[in-house]
């Protein structure tokens, strides 16, 4: 039997460290990995992307929301090029990845051979936290060990480079001698928590306040019922930015939901009239969303030092887990008898909720984009992950959207490029076989990359154990979002050479794959839609033919937003008369629910 390579080791290693998939696209700087792979009968499974920059996103996915780290494969040079949008999506969203790539041999570097790039040089930035060359059998445990650990230590994207003739050489471990490093497998965590000084200070804080608003992101999520008992104690009401949205429960009364551009009204409102902030696992950018500075006390929790204290002049800065550190706090929290912030919270969010499914119900040429995700909301099965891409499926994603119990979601919330839904949506998939994912995505988002992946889900499919994959595409043939900011921010209207896209049927395409396909072009069509595609045997596009004309308006746009839409109008958008039928009718419905309740 032939000595094993180090592409060998590198696969056997990979298993060790229960690696299941590896999402990739080949090419002949990984040769020697892939060679392995066939005699390593396919395990980790090889997951073969359309697109390199897709298996970044798909390792993005699968990370999301498993929690364990995702592995993306590429070749040398622009293969590992393409990969860098999908890194940097991990790297602003703070999600293990690690990325192996190819690289011209080890002869032939400083060349400038065929396909040399500088690959040390390139992911310096998005894998700054870890990137290195193998460039002798002996490095590989570590290199490999180090960059897994360091993806999930920092939850970021690391990088490993192994060259074409390195993959080849028969692999020879790292011996017990000088200049050599030896490794090992796995890790356990500890669970911190800030120390009793900074717990007893911020007890002080939050129980002299008597407007108290908590902001909960994406690093409380495993500290729900810590939130909920603080959130009840405080009197308080809990906002999420978009990578939180799955942290609390939407039917809880006292969550405002989603906060920010795309964020709602009671959220909104609780920031501007508290005394008090409680912010626990969220790095939220958005300055002006937050209490005046002169307004409230504040109190920060982040398991991350580095990203403590940011946003917003806290008082209190507390590095710890988000579960440990509310544990600890709770004893020392008093019950606030006088509940009139909490009422006045949770009646704003119940008017809030009427409005939105007022909204819904406002007419549109063909069918109201919120409509889609109202009757989404009702039927979501209690198991669900749900992914958005960006543009304007995320604006009625944070909106629209009831989340419960166990459901999953997120979307790109730092970097918010275009192009993941549909591959978080298979990385979701390969993670939760046993779980139905729907993905909403524009149909630019569609047209840049979705169509060509959901050649990969009509690849892969029958592998999952429900087999309920939904794509569901807002189809009006405009890059709606930009469309709309091009209004609000410039008041510039819609130049339509950059703005219209070219007309495509979406479900067809995936019949001509063997997936279910569905057009809806009547408002009446769209609960009918939702419950074929949930009661599918294979993956379904929805083809939602949705009104561009209807506005993702802010409930807390400014005087000057709506005055450059005006004047985008005024210039002559070619749309003018849709949107300000769409708009007023959407703007009343917000406001009139509220003065019959």
């Amino acid at each position: 039997m032939a000595s094993a390579t180090v592409a060998d080791y590198l696969l056997e290693r990979l298993r060790a460290w229960d690696v299941r998939h590896v999402f990739a696209y080949p090419g002949d700087g990984i040769n020697g990995i892939l060679a392995a792979w066939g005699r390593a009968d396919n395990k980790p499974q090889f997951v073969q992307a359309r697109h390199e920059e897709m298996a970044a996103f798909e390792a993005v996915g699968y990370a999301k929301f498993t929690g364990n780290v995702g592995v993306c494969m590429a070749t040398s040079g622009p293969g590992a090029i393409h990969l860098l949008n999908g890194l940097y999506d991990a790297k602003l969203d703070h999600v293990p990845v690690v990325a192996i790539v190819g690289q011209t041999s080890r002869s032939a570097m400083g060349g400038s051979y065929q396909q040399e790039v500088d690959l040390l040089s390139l992911f310096k930035d998005v894998a700054s936290e870890y990137v290195q060359m193998v460039t002798v059998p002996e490095q590989l445990p570590n290199v490999l060990d180090r960059a897994i650990r360091v993806a999930l230590a920092e939850r970021a994207p690391t990088a490993i480079i192994i060259p074409s003739d390195v993959q080849e050489l028969p692999y020879s471990a790292p011996t017990h001698a000088f200049k050599m490093v030896p490794s090992s497998l796995g890790v356990d965590w500890a669970t911190t928590s800030a120390d009793d000084q900074g717990i007893a200070k911020a007890a002080e804080i939050l129980n002299a306040g008597r407007k108290v608003a908590i902001l909960a992101g994406h690093g409380a999520r495993g500290a729900r019922l810590e939130l909920e008992s603080v959130a009840d104690l405080l009197g308080a009401g809990v906002a999420k930015p978009l990578l939180g949205k799955d942290v609390l429960s939407d039917e809880l009364p006292y969550v405002t939901g989603s906060i920010g551009l795309l964020g709602t009204r009671p959220s909104y409102e609780m920031m501007m009239n508290c005394d008090t902030l409680l912010t626990v696992g969220s790095s939220f950018p958005y300055t002006q969303f937050l209490p005046a500075f002169d307004q409230a006390r504040a109190v920060q929790i982040d398991i991350d030092g580095k990203f403590i204290g940011m946003r917003y002049p806290y008082e209190l800065n507390l590095v710890g887990d988000s579960a440990a550190t509310l544990r600890a706090l709770i004893p020392h929290l008093r019950r606030k008898e006088d509940r009139s912030w909490r009422e006045g919270i949770e009646d704003n969010v119940a008017k809030w909720w009427r409005s939105m499914d007022a909204e819904a119900d406002v007419a549109a040429d063909p069918v109201n984009p919120m409509l889609v995700f109202r009757e989404l909301s009702s039927r979501l099965p209690a198991n669900a992950i749900v992914t958005a891409d960006s543009g304007s499926s995320a604006n009625w994603y944070a909106r629209q959207l009831k989340f419960r119990g166990d459901m999953r979601g997120s979307l790109s919330g730092n970097l918010a490029t275009m192009g993941p839904g549909v591959p978080y949506g298979i990385g979701a998939k390969f993670g939760h076989p046993d779980r139905p994912v729907i993905v909403f995505a524009g149909d630019g988002a569609m047209q840049m990359n979705g169509l060509a992946e959901l050649i990969t889900v009509k690849h892969y499919w029958e592998q999952w154990s429900d087999s309920r994959l939904i794509i569901a595409v807002l189809h009006n043939n405009d890059l709606n979002q930009v469309t709309w900011e091009m209004r609000a921010m410039e008041g510039a209207p819609k130049f339509t050479e950059s703005q219209r896209l070219p007309d495509v049927s979406y479900e067809g395409f995936a019949r001509s794959l063997g997936l279910n396909g569905i057009a809806i072009d009547k408002p009446e069509q769209v609960a009918a839609a939702w419950d074929q595609a949930l009661a599918a045997d294979r993956p379904t596009v929805l083809d939602f033919r949705t009104d561009p004309d209807v506005p993702p308006i802010p409930p807390h746009a400014t005087f000057e937003q709506m005055k450059d839409a005006a004047t985008a109008l005024l210039k002559g958008d070619p749309n003018r008369w849709g949107v300000i039928k769409e708009g007023l009718m959407t703007k009343a419905r917000e406001v009139l629910p509220g003065k019959d309740s």
